[in-house]
């Protein structure tokens, strides 16, 4: 972080770079709040144990050094805390409050925790404090809009330390005094020009630079583009701009008066793409996102960038992708602008563009996964090499690194309510990415997310159809993490929507959910009977394939609830589809149940036999892992049966076919040995 601009749109591990020698003055306020981590509280006076964690309040305006403030406090004294430093905003570059819900999930990630995809934000909470209670944390808390947002993050130990920084006062947290940041001493402010001009203007014109620095105001944020304005004009005098900016109308803050005299030098070029960086979400820019907001190529626009990170309009974020961030304190004016300078449907031109780089980006990035096939390479190398990854490691670091941006294009895509053609490809592709990279399980808290939205866009414009798709989202991974109940009442609820628009595939899959949820609940007999329905629906629209894999899931039901014959009737009708399909792998694993299933009724020799048969039909599908699960399948048959011999040769084969090593250590090698029967 640097002193000289400090709104940032977000405060995360990989942000700006930081050090000692980049921070000015503040030398007094530093040293009020380090006496304030040892002050004692009002509880120690009256001879209670603190009950909470110690709060220290930065406030300030926009611009005001508020934010660099903090982390250079935070540098400072972080050794104290062993168990780290968690950082987290709670606003949007546009002023907009972050959920308490969002950033105790955030803070929870950072932790290496986990909560559960969908928890309420009492649930999240908890959590956290939970996730706290045994560590001794240092928490930056930036941009607090109330202070409901910091005392719901409040960790409930005295071990830990919040810095929070605001505009105001945090009235209702008690035992708060905050530190209220005025501009830079004439000092700090000369200095801060001096690293922008270097020292020979300064020195040649020490009261001009002083009195620069008082028409600043001493903010380091019009400082910081007092200098780069001087530093893009090594011909021209600190006077110069000193003179400029007394004759700039007076109105607005100096902040806003730098603003616009820097702004006003850039070529028409230039300017266009900053105020249009208003539309970035979260105020991260890459070379990517600006190219496509103004239609240039992707070079063109790195340079402009590294250009507007030298004028001081940008920061360049620490981070292995070239990543800059749109001051807080300058996003309203160039929101302004933006409205001012472009027509409405211009505007909408310039976020659709880079909406749909966005869609194409997660298209390539998910598309580096799916290279098995020709033609998925052939597809690969189709798309343009702007847009291209090089590795599937580079493209799962991109998603990793641009994950707020994205979930904030998201919320961008959908923020007027629409669910138009735009919005459901950048929601799908952005699914698809995650789950390609990260997995569903892991990225399942961002995923329902994505869903929910959806979801409220769908509720609120009677789309009967979405509203299904979202809700049979929320179901699965409501059951993924174990909210049975919560997804049984989801599926219901996507029957309706789906039966209500005549959605023979909604209506289907809600019925196939549904009955996976009572079986998950152990409920077998309705769990088969919802199978049954499904599998009418199927039947009805001549869906082979998806006919023959319900016949599995009835025949399962019937077995968990102890009716083999029913069990052994569907697992075979489920074998002569797959048959009729050609699909040889499913027959094998089929096979293979019928053979479970049959030993489970006290038919071992039959059971023996179907899994022999199993066996060559793996073989013929080509799957090994199958093939020694049913090898060790047989073995324990054979044993069963009282010949030891047969079963050492089966176990044999097993290692033949996977080598011995594997079979310890890869759990999914013996999967249907050990697996349930559902699927």
């Amino acid at each position: 972080m640097t002193d000289q601009v400090v709104e940032t749109g977000d405060v995360r591990p990989a942000g700006r770079a930081s050090g000692a020698d980049e921070f000015l003055g503040r030398t007094r306020e530093l040293k009020e709040l380090r006496a304030d981590i040892e002050r004692a509280g009002l509880d120690t006076l009256a001879g209670r144990k603190a009950p909470r964690a110690r709060v220290l309040l930065i406030a300030g305006r926009p611009g005001s050094g508020r934010t660099t403030l903090a982390g250079e406090l935070v540098r400072q004294v972080a050794d104290r805390y062993p168990d780290g430093v968690l950082r987290a905003s709670l606003a949007e570059p546009d002023g907009t409050p972050v959920s308490v819900a969002r950033a105790a999930r955030d803070l929870l990630t950072a932790l290496g925790e986990q909560a559960p995809a969908g928890a309420s934000e009492d649930d999240l909470t908890d959590t956290l404090r939970t996730a706290l209670a045994d560590r001794r944390v240092l928490l930056l808390l930036d941009d607090a809009a109330d202070a409901e947002q910091v005392d719901a993050l409040l960790p409930d130990t005295p071990e830990c330390l919040v810095v929070a920084v605001s505009q105001g006062p945090l009235t209702g947290i008690s035992d708060v005094r905050p530190c209220t940041l005025g501009g830079l001493d004439a000092k700090s402010g000369v200095e801060l020009l001096t690293r922008h001009t270097g020292s020979v203007r300064i020195t040649v014109d020490p009261r001009a630079a002083e009195g620069l620095a008082e028409e600043c105001q001493g903010q380091p944020a019009a400082l910081m583009l007092a200098g780069g304005w001087l530093a893009a004009r090594p011909k021209a005098a600190v006077s110069d701009l000193a003179k400029q900016l007394r004759a700039e109308d007076t109105e607005g803050t100096a902040l806003t008066r730098v603003f616009r005299l820097a702004y006003a030098a850039l070529p028409p070029t230039a300017a266009r793409m900053l105020r249009l960086l208003a539309l970035a979400p979260t105020g991260l820019v890459d070379p990517q996102t600006a190219s496509a907001l103004v239609g240039s190529s992707v070079g063109s626009a790195r340079t402009l960038l590294d250009d507007f990170v030298a004028l001081g309009f940008l920061h360049a974020l620490d981070s292995p992708l070239p990543q800059y961030e749109v001051p807080g304190c300058l996003h309203p004016q160039l929101r302004i602008l933006a409205e001012h300078h472009e027509r409405p449907a211009e505007l909408q031109l310039a976020r659709a563009r880079m909406l749909e780089r966005t869609v194409r980006l997660l298209q390539a990035c998910r598309a580096i996964t799916e290279t098995d096939s020709p033609q998925a390479r052939q597809k690969l190398l189709d798309m343009p090499r702007a847009l291209r990854f090089p590795t599937p490691r580079a493209a799962a670091d991109w998603l990793r690194l641009t994950r707020p941006a994205l979930l904030a294009s998201a919320r961008l895509a959908i923020a007027d309510g629409e669910l138009d053609t735009l919005a459901r490809r950048l929601m799908s592709q952005l699914v698809r990415a995650m789950a390609a990279h990260i997995g569903t399980k892991a990225a399942a808290p961002d995923l329902y997310d994505i869903h929910r939205m959806v979801l409220d866009v769908a509720e609120r414009r009677k789309l009967p159809r979405e509203r299904a798709a979202a809700l049979l989202n929320l179901g699965d991974l409501d059951a993924r993490t174990g909210r049975t109940a919560d997804a049984l009442a989801r599926y219901r609820a996507a029957l309706d929507a789906g039966r209500e628009v005549n959605d023979p595939y909604a209506t289907g899959r809600a019925m196939e959910s549904v009955g996976g949820a009572y079986l998950d609940l152990g409920d077998f007999d309705r769990a088969a009977d919802w199978f049954g329905r499904a599998l009418v629906e199927r039947l009805a629209r001549g869906e082979r394939a998806e006919a023959a894999r319900l016949y599995g899931r009835i025949a399962a039901a019937h077995t968990f609830a102890g009716r083999y014959g029913e069990a052994l009737r569907n697992w075979r009708a489920a074998i002569a589809g797959h048959r009729k399909n050609g699909d040889v792998a499913a027959q094998a694993r089929a096979l293979s149940e019928l053979a479970r299933v049959q030993e489970y009724a006290g038919r071992p020799e039959e059971s023996l036999r179907t899994c022999r048969e199993a066996v060559e039909w793996a073989r013929r599908a080509e799957d090994p892992r199958l093939q020694a699960a049913l090898h060790l399948r047989v073995a324990d048959t054979l044993e069963h049966l009282g010949d030891p011999a047969s079963a050492g040769l089966h176990r044999g084969a097993a290692e033949r076919i996977l080598g011995e090593s594997n079979l310890q250590n890869d759990p999914d090698a013996c999967e249907i040995r050990t697996a349930s029967l559902e699927d």
